[in-house]
């Protein structure tokens, strides 16, 4: 910045640029007192950067008056606020304190002020090209905690922020590199979650005409093509629903638009797919005044609108959205549907005006609207202010590595969302890909400290259970319970996480000390002394990578030892025949006659290297499967599946060599089974198959037959498994790769 005389024409300037922030303040000030102060605000702030200049060239009151023009015209924020973007450098510029702001003006306009003033000083480094990452995490937590004192200050900051980007040519190129690296990291996403999406498509398309110049000219140039070729089949959509609409009694207004160059990139980046491959490059936005003389919500109205469209139009069920009964955690609301017109696939966005100004203007219209309508924002405003008062908790922790909160709180805003529902039917908007515990702390951060178990859709689940659009869960806790570090392997949100960290503190070590002290109780039960070559056997037939993740996990009741006198006497090799070996154990004959009286125990004696039963080449059964026992002329027993045809068949005149047979607890030996997997072909899917089955699941295949058609796979895998309870868990993890559609578990076919 520099200082000199301003010539006339730099006043008439600075008048020009006032005169619409003038008109929009007059405008939305409550009365005369607000307008005035508004005015004064400015006559405050000229005088203070009189004779500065930017590096544009222009007066520096330029800016302030930018700022405050975004703030109302594009945000809609009202006298407070105005008079803050103003007033927002004052203090940071000028000889100017807070006081002085205080004194002339009021005690909140000076909160605002001096909030902007430490944001400032946090943000403006001239230390390098970027600042040290961890420095920049640092400034970007105090950026947030001014959400502590009040959320309008970060809404003013993103006006600031977004004029900077505007005039972003006249940086220098150090300044220039900082200001997007910010921006795109965390003042983007925090627009789009604060529900700015005017200012974050913006911000965005800059950042793109900045990073990939040519990109964006390219996609310029060729969202110019398409309008030219597409306008016309748009506006012949518009005129008859526009029709339609008026005779069915709403009064609305019907928006075109096109998808901005950063959305086409990102989509054409992330898919690899070139620009003639996005289909959802048009929309319409359909803005309607809510009909007043029938007895219907909202919601109703955007579904009766939806209804008469859909008559006349074919579209796309797969592609509808419906945010009017579960709004975004942004506040956004609207009900979105694909429909096909002259060939060309059209996304239509209906919205109340209500829900309208929410989507341009965010929180701020949403604050506006709830102050005008309490009663009618009871549901909508929780998720929100739900969100605001977990960035306030995770900021009050003051043990909260500032690099970490960084990522986490990133992380999280750049998520996806979705809603998952108490057993009361009341929504919670949770990030998508959040567990059952994440839920649970979404709640209340004491019922996820006590969480033990879930229940989704009425089914009991772990806590590390993914949840999915629109489930209902239950947490099921206990006054005993306690977070536990294994949570941190699977918790997904930094809400949730930021609380088992701090409770964790002091409890790992009272877990081992608690866990030696129940083993020692356990063994004295046996006359046995805890000693390493004890401590030996149990890591191995546990698993455990050492003694103190033993202790731990018995402290914290992860192992109960009921099988401890099973673990006593395995032995430590136990542990790699169960992770790699197919230990074949011989069939043996029985002594005397089997008693038919009582089931027949299928079991196996790794001592002797035995096993009491041969399992059926017909059918393959593994241990859990609903069996029945052949007796063998030599006097061994041969196990079917009671579901086998060539059992039914010999059992209709075999009655007699038939018996009951049960399995017993524990098997090391590994069955041989066949799964038959389909899905939607992509490049790596059989990589991530085969991964999953052998390093994360220790299952052994023995024959993979993978067919590949029309973009889609087909085909079957042989493996090992040591019970039902393995394939069942595996079956489940192949499920959730992206592109599998179906894991069934088939007939191994004669070979």
């Amino acid at each position: 910045m520099k200082t000199d005389e301003f010539t006339q024409e730099d006043k008439e300037l600075i008048q020009r640029e006032f005169e619409p922030l003038r008109i929009a303040s007059l405008k939305r000030c409550a009365d005369q007192e607000q307008y005035e102060l508004v005015l004064k605000a400015f006559d405050f702030a000229n005088k203070a950067h009189y004779g500065v200049r930017r590096r544009s060239g222009e007066p520096y009151i330029i800016h302030p008056i930018a700022v405050a023009r975004i703030v109302v015209q594009e945000i809609g924020l009202g006298c407070k606020s105005i008079c803050a973007a103003l007033l927002h450098d004052v203090v940071e510029d000028t000889d100017y304190t807070v006081e002085d702001i205080r004194r002339e003006f009021s005690d909140r306009i000076a909160l605002l002020v001096d909030g902007l003033t430490k944001i400032k000083t946090a943000l403006d480094s001239e230390k390098g090209v970027i600042e040290e990452r961890s420095q920049q995490a640092d400034n970007f937590k105090r950026v947030l905690l001014t959400l502590n004192d009040d959320a309008r200050i970060v809404l003013i900051k993103l006006a600031d922020r977004l004029h900077n980007m505007r005039t972003i040519e006249y940086m220098p190129s150090y300044k220039r590199e900082k200001i997007l690296s910010e921006t795109m990291y965390i003042f983007i996403p925090l627009a789009h979650r604060l529900g700015l999406n005017n200012i974050k498509s913006e911000m965005e398309n800059i950042w793109l005409k900045n990073k990939e110049a040519q990109a964006y000219s390219d996609i310029e140039k060729m969202l110019a093509k398409a309008t030219l070729e597409k306008g016309p089949i748009i506006d012949n959509f518009i005129a008859p629903v526009e029709k339609i609409l008026k005779d069915a009694g709403f009064k609305c207004r019907i928006i075109k638009r096109m998808k901005t160059p950063y959305s086409i990139w990102k989509k054409m980046t992330t898919k690899q797919i070139p620009f003639d491959e996005i289909f959802d490059i048009y929309a319409v936005r359909i803005i309607f005044e809510p009909r007043t003389d029938v007895d219907a919500s909202e919601r109703d109205q955007c579904w009766h609108i939806f209804s008469l469209i859909t008559s006349h139009y074919r579209y796309k069920p797969e592609r509808t959205r419906d945010w009017v009964s579960s709004p975004k955690l942004n506040g956004y609301e609207a009900l979105h549907l694909t429909l096909i017109s002259e060939g060309t696939w059209i996304e239509v966005q209906i919205r109340s005006e209500r829900m309208n100004a929410i989507a341009e203007s965010g929180v701020a219209a949403h604050w506006s609207y709830k102050q005008a309508h309490p009663e009618d924002t009871i549901e909508r405003d929780r998720d929100i202010d739900t969100w605001i008062k977990g960035v306030k908790d995770i900021l009050d922790n003051p043990d909260a590595n500032a690099l970490q909160f960084l990522d986490n709180f990133h992380e999280e805003l750049t998520s996806g969302e979705m809603f998952a529902f108490t057993p009361q039917g009341e929504s919670i908007s949770i990030p998508k890909g959040s567990t059952a515990l994440d839920f649970a702390y979404y709640i209340h951060s004491e019922i996820g400290n006590k969480a033990i178990a879930a229940k989704v859709n009425m089914k009991l689940v772990s806590l590390s259970t993914v949840l999915n659009n629109g489930d209902q869960v239950e947490i099921i806790t206990s006054d005993n319970a306690k977070p536990k570090r294994e949570w941190l392997d699977f918790l997904v949100t930094s809400r949730a996480r930021n609380q088992v960290l701090l409770s964790m503190k002091s409890i790992n070590k009272d877990n081992i000390q608690s866990g030696i002290f129940i083993l020692k109780k356990k063994l004295a039960e046996r006359n046995i002394i805890l000693q390493a070559r004890v401590i030996r056997k149990l890591i191995a037939y546990y698993k455990m990578n050492n003694k103190e993740e033993l202790y731990n996990r018995i402290g914290i009741g992860l192992i109960d030892l009921e099988d401890l006198d099973d673990a006593l006497k395995s032995n430590a090799l136990k542990r790699d025949v169960q992770m790699w070996g197919i230990k074949l154990l011989s069939p043996i004959k029985s002594d005397g006659k089997i008693d038919k009286s009582k089931d027949y125990i299928l079991e196996e004696d790794i001592d002797k290297g035995t096993v009491s039963f041969h399992t059926a080449d017909c059918c393959h059964p593994i241990p859990g499967d609903n069996v029945v026992g052949v007796i063998n002329s030599d006097g061994s027993v041969t196990v079917h599946k009671t579901s086998c045809g060539v059992f039914t068949d010999f059992a209709a005149t075999n009655g007699d060599k038939l018996v009951s047979v049960r399995w017993s607890k524990h098997f090391i030996m590994s069955y041989l089974t066949q799964i038959k997997i389909r899905g939607i072909d992509r490049l790596g899917i059989l990589n991530e198959i085969t991964k999953e089955i052998s390093l994360v699941l220790e299952v052994n295949i023995r024959k993979i037959v993978i067919e590949a058609h029309d973009e889609v796979f087909e085909g079957y895998i042989d493996l090992y498994v040591h019970n039902t309870d393995d394939l069942d868990r595996l079956m489940e993890r192949l499920g959730k790769i992206r592109g599998v559609e179906s894991v069934l578990r088939t007939n191994i076919a004669d070979e």
